[in-house]
């Protein structure tokens, strides 16, 4: 993917992998992820992951929503 990211996940279903690729324009304070029937909210946290030698911000769960139909 063009201009990513990889960013940890921390938190959250146990479904949803750890490690995700977002595009760079979209690390924000929030990440909505979808799933499901709904999404699951992460918001960024003050800390970093460092896998494989990456540094990663992490993100931690937050919450989940409904797609509003």
């Amino acid at each position: 993917m063009p201009n990513s990211l990889l960013v940890f996940l921390r938190g959250g279903p146990i479904d949803i992998p750890e490690i995700r690729e977002v595009k760079s324009g979209n690390a924000e304070s929030r990440l909505r992820i979808p799933r499901g029937n709904g999404y699951e909210h992460f918001e960024i946290t003050q800390d970093f992951k460092d896998v494989g030698g990456v540094l990663m911000p992490v993100y931690q769960w937050s919450y989940r929503t409904a797609i509003a139909e």
